[in-house]
Parts: structure tokens; sequence; C-alpha cells
């Protein structure tokens, strides 16, 4: 069984400052981490000597640390928690409570830096810092976004991600190596070949696939309108996923699509896809692995389904950026709650989705890639998604960036990032960035 999450609150000092202001900042403190995570473990006093240090140390075992300095302490403190744990570290440093011209009351920042030095030396990937009170807004976002992003970190060690069937020619920038995977990301990356569960739905009969059907049609509008035939397969192919995803814990997948469902099956699985997105399954087609596991973050910090798709088209004065699929975005994305079904646009068999998303003041770019060196990477990029119709046949969402998209486009495109991006329905840029850094992988934001 998997250990619970854990963040651990690790208050240091020395006792020769003025204790009265420390206390203050300690409750504070105390009540902000309570606020933004029910996985908070304090000490019951400020760590104030090695030996109450010490003795917290052995009581925890934390996903996350948020070292404070609450006074000074010099580096033995900091040397002391990173001889023990190896985990992600948030250095917060507390402002001078009082500016009087008398006795310097905390004296935090510069234990920071005797703790940020022994820090670098310990370690090679970066660390997140804060500087501020409790009470301010900048320091309860920074530490939100620092506790969720561990909090993913930690959820990808329990992660197995399924990758069905090979890339297609030409899709090789979508295909992972185990070892890679588990080394850098911590997931476990298992491999099925598409024809396996190809060969499962075909053994289903009309009954055992029609509580499918009617799923399916309470998802999706006009589903009556595809061949019956059609329908049941795609049943099929639903029934065969969503147990295959539920018999071996599976949460993220990354399918092969075309040319398969439509040559040895006669039936696409991008509808089969977009409601493993809605059941909370990162789900990408093309068997991008590394698409699925973007998608994967994105759902994670945002508790919300995600777009995934191709930057297809460009408004220099709009400011947008179309991101389109042949039809594997989430029934919940859609406009009006109206996930419409079509035809695929190339093969003209159905079903899968054809509808434009819904609007949000506030989404992501995401994609997590590799460099022409082999190296991870991130892409990210703020913006709004606007509420637009359906760009071409399939699924699409229109963002409109926070920065240039013209030169969002032709930096992404000079830079080689992979065709595939995620759109995520919320603000995570900074969670995305404390992420890259718990990683160790640079973070490019657009």
């Amino acid at each position: 069984m998997s250990k619970d999450f854990q963040v651990a609150y690790i208050p240091i000092g020395v006792p020769t400052f003025h204790l009265e202001s420390a206390k203050k900042e300690f409750d504070k403190s105390i009540e902000l981490l309570k606020s933004l995570s029910d996985k908070v473990v304090v000490p019951s006093e400020m760590l104030l000597s090695l030996d109450l240090l010490n003795d917290f140390l052995d009581t925890i075992e934390p996903d996350l640390i948020v070292l404070q300095n609450i006074t000074f302490a010099n580096a033995a403190y900091a040397s002391e928690v990173l001889k023990k744990f190896d985990c992600p570290i948030l250095l917060w440093t507390l402002r001078e409570p009082v500016i009087d011209g008398g006795r310097l009351r905390l004296n935090s920042l510069t234990g920071a830096y005797s703790a940020a030095n022994a820090i670098k030396s310990f370690r090679e990937e970066p660390f997140q810092y804060i500087f501020g009170g409790p009470t301010e807004e900048n320091v309860k976002a920074k530490v939100e976004a620092v506790i969720k992003a561990a909090k993913v970190k930690a959820s990808m060690r329990e992660l197995k991600l399924a990758a069905v069937g090979h890339t297609p020619q030409g899709f090789g920038f979508g295909r992972a190596m185990d070892a890679e995977m588990m080394s850098t990301f911590g997931v476990t990356l298992e491999s099925i070949e598409a024809r396996e569960l190809i060969d499962v739905a075909k053994g289903y009969s009309d009954e055992e696939v029609e509580e499918f059907v009617n799923d399916a049609k309470k998802r999706m509008s006009g589903l009556d309108n595809i061949p019956e035939n059609n329908v049941k397969d795609f049943a099929r192919l639903y029934k065969s996923y969503k147990e295959y995803v539920e018999n071996n814990n599976i949460g993220a997948l990354a399918s092969r699509c075309w040319p398969d469902f439509f040559t040895a099956f006669g039936t696409p699985v991008c509808a089969v896809l977009a409601i493993l997105n809605d059941l909370g399954v990162a789900a990408s087609c093309e068997s991008d692995t590394y698409g699925a596991l973007s998608m994967y973050v994105g759902m994670e910090l945002t508790n919300s389904p995600v777009f995934f798709g191709d930057p297809v088209s460009m408004d220099e004065k709009e400011n947008t950026i179309t991101m389109w699929h042949c039809g594997t975005a989430a029934c919940t994305l859609a406009r009006d709650d109206k996930a419409d079904v079509g035809v695929h646009c190339n093969r003209k068999i159905g079903p899968t989705l054809d509808f434009g998303c819904k609007s949000c003041d506030e989404v992501t770019i995401f994609r997590i890639g590799l460099d022409s060196k082999g190296n991870f990477r991130f892409f990210v990029a703020g913006g709004e998604a606007l509420d637009k119709p359906k760009q071409f046949t399939g699924t699409s969402v229109v963002v409109k960036t926070k920065n240039d998209a013209a030169q969002i486009v032709n930096d992404s495109v000079l830079q080689g990032w992979e065709p595939h991006f995620v759109v995520c329905y919320g603000d995570i840029v900074g969670e995305l960035n404390a992420l890259a850094d718990m990683l160790n992988i640079e973070c490019i934001n657009m």
C-alpha cells in the first residue's frame, strides 16, 4: 500500500532572537499551511535546537519540506534535514516584523542564505524559495503552488501509464522508454498491443455492451445518427478499454488510433478516449505517451479534463492559437454542455466527438517534450479559452495567449517542439514551474 502524501513544516531557529515575534509567525504559518492542505504535519513547538529538530525529523516521512527560518539558524540545521530526506524543499524566509532602529527580531533572511548554501552543496536539482509573511497573498499563492506540484510528483510514483500499440510512422516523438519514464518521473510504463484490446472487443455480444451504449448516449448528443453497427462496435471498444484500465490500475493511456481501428475494426477509438478523459483517465491518441503524461499532470493540477491536440491555426489580430484534433476531447469540455457526435474527418466513420470547447478565463498550454539532445523539457504558456464554435470537423479550442501568439508559434517551431499540446482549464503556470524544478527539468515559459 502506498503511503499518504505528506507536507512537513520545519521551522528552524535559535532562542537568542525575539521569540514573541517568532511565535506569532509560527502560529500564522501553521494556520496558512493547514488551510492549504490536510496533509501537513507540524511540530508542537518551534525547533530552536538541533535536538528538537532531530526529534521531529524522526517522526515524519515527507514528500515536501517547508523549511522556514523562524529566526536565524546556521547551516547545521538545514544539513540535518538534507542528510535524512531527499524530497522537494520550499525554503521560506520571513519578513522582519519591525524595523525601528532597535533590535533585529528574527534575522530570517541571513538564515536563509545559510540554508540555501547547504542545500546547493547537497543537491543538483533546484529548490523552491519564497520571501514574506504568512498573511501575504504572494506567499500563499507560492506555497499552494509548490504543495500541488509536490503532490503531483508524489502521485507519479504510483502512476501506471499504458502504451496501447506503437506510434504510427512519422510520429516517433510520442514514443517513450520505460527506463526513462521511471527514472525521470517515477512512472511505470506498461505496453499492450492495440490488437489485444480489439480482439477482446470483438468477443463481446450486443447484450454485454448495451449498458455502455446507454452510458454514451447520456454523455453525447447525436449518437443515434451514427450507423448502429458502428455504435455497437464503439461500445465494444469502450467496454474493452474501460475494463483493461480498471483491471490493471491504469491512470493514463496513450492509444494507437489510425489506421488500425479503421482497417482492422471498422470503428474509430476516438470517442472511447473522450469518455476515458471524462472518467479521469488521461487518454491521448496517436500513441503519444508523453502527451498522455502531460494530460495526467494537467488533470491532477486542475481536477478537470484537459484538451489534447495540435496547433492548427493562428490569428495575429486576435492573438489566438487554435488547437484541434479529430475528436477525442472529453464530453464535459463541450460548449453549452452539448457534446455533439460526428464522423472522422478523413475516414468518414464515426463516432467521434465534433464540437468547440467551452470558454475559460484562464487556461495553460502545456507539453512534456524532449529537445534535440534527448533532454526533457516543459512548454508552458498562459492564456484564455474563447467562446468559439468548432473551427474544423472534430474538436477544437481557441486560446488567446497572454503573450504574443505569433511569437509563441515562431519560437516553438524553431525550438522543435512536438506537434501535440495540452490545454489545461486553469492557471497552473506556477505549479508547472515548481514541478519542473522538482524534476530538474528545464521549463520554457512562452
